[in-house]
């Protein structure tokens, strides 16, 4: 039951979203990718053009292209990377959006962006060996470590810096993703130091002793949100549990796999329906469901954790195959597109395909299959 669930998936992302996305939302003259389409895949103007939407369209096909080719067109790769370079980095460094008509809307440099600007590139390198995405990896790493350093630990949300930001946790955990995939394409020590410290700020700051949750919202200091602290994710409970084993394999320390197995006490507990749909929001305290809604980037990273965490082999797989049948049966359409959000009641809303979500479900998806082809050749 599982391995039919796995490939039932797997055929309606890769022969299915993945293909209707390549053949109806990259521009065929310019080759940038669409922000949003319409579920009749028409173009979906939303005023903007980000550079986190090129770079998570970059890395899925790129990564995809390694393991899955025949499901690739490898000629927009190139263009791809070619458009990011021309359009975002402006003045040495990288904005974050465009207009629709290409045009400069918002210029400033976005750390959460900067992220995606490592994962891609590196992931693009392994494609295609260009080493042109080497340089700007290490020029972005530079420009995050000169202009973009908290004095508090961490990175700023932006540069220019705008201290009456809210600090969040999210651009960090996929700045350890970002870091995490360039040192092994490089084996460059200074990206490893920075892996530790996002683990040493993940371990000192974002995880909470008291309730064993992930906090999302503080203020400048690292203190926790007055207002916004109590709000917190399941779905980036369980992305951080994936990502701490897998930075355990570049910093080995016991407390990576003592705070995972934490994150997953809570969020295995409180973060999931019992149809295995995964919560938007709980409360970090009482762990009461704040947002009973379901998008559906937090069950590809429930996936994710599920490969990495330490459970005997039968409610592995229950868990596997519950959650493959809910992707299946409330997210993946056999027209090759997907429900973004869900309802409290598990139906489906009316909202548009952005075009960051393929990054999710490519990533979940592949993981598991990556899972099972070790699991079951053993």
């Amino acid at each position: 039951m599982f391995q039919n669930s796995l490939i039932s998936c797997q055929n309606l992302f890769f022969h299915g979203i993945l293909k209707n996305w390549q053949e109806h939302a990259f521009d065929p003259l310019r080759g940038f990718s669409y922000e949003s389409m319409r579920h009749n895949w028409e173009r979906n103007k939303v005023g903007r053009v980000r550079l986190l939407t090129q770079c998570r369209q970059l890395y899925t096909l790129s990564h995809a292209s390694l393991s899955y080719s025949d499901c690739v067109n490898n000629s927009l790769l190139t263009p791809l990377f070619d458009f990011i370079l021309a359009h975002f980095k402006q003045d040495q460094r990288w904005i974050f959006s465009l207009n629709d008509d290409l045009e400069k809307l918002d210029t400033k440099t976005d750390a959460y962006a900067l992220a995606f600007v490592l994962l891609s590139f590196s992931h693009y390198f392994k494609a295609t060996g260009d080493e042109r995405a080497l340089k700007e990896i290490k020029a972005t790493h530079d420009f995050l470590q000169s202009n973009m350093r908290s004095e508090f630990g961490g990175f700023e949300e932006c540069y220019p810096v705008d201290h009456s930001l809210v600090r969040r946790q999210n651009p960090h955990m996929h700045l350890l993703e970002g870091y995490l995939a360039a040192y092994k394409v490089t084996q460059e020590l200074a990206y490893k130091a920075q892996i530790d410290k996002l683990l040493t700020l993940a371990h000192s700051v974002f995880f909470d002793p008291k309730t064993d949750t992930l906090r999302e919202f503080f203020l400048e200091d690292w203190k926790v949100h007055l207002s916004e602290g109590h709000v917190i994710e399941p779905g980036h409970h369980f992305e951080w549990i994936w990502l701490l084993h897998e930075a355990n394999k570049v910093c080995p320390s016991p407390a990576n796999i003592e705070v995972a197995n934490k994150l997953w006490s809570i969020a295995a507990k409180h973060g999931l329906s019992e149809k295995s749909g995964v919560f938007n929001q709980i409360h970090a305290d009482s762990y009461a469901t704040l947002d009973a809604g379901k998008r559906i980037w937090p069950i590809t990273e429930y996936l994710k954790a599920l490969c990495v965490i330490d459970l005997n082999r039968s409610e592995k797989l229950d868990r596997f195959e519950k959650a493959l049948l809910f992707l299946k049966d409330h997210y993946l359409t056999t027209d090759g597109r997907w429900n973004e959000y869900l309802n409290e009641n598990d139906l489906p809303k009316d909202f548009p395909l952005p075009g960051t979500t393929t990054y999710h479900i490519f990533l979940g998806l592949s993981e598991v299959i990556n899972w099972s082809q070790t699991e079951f050749t053993k």
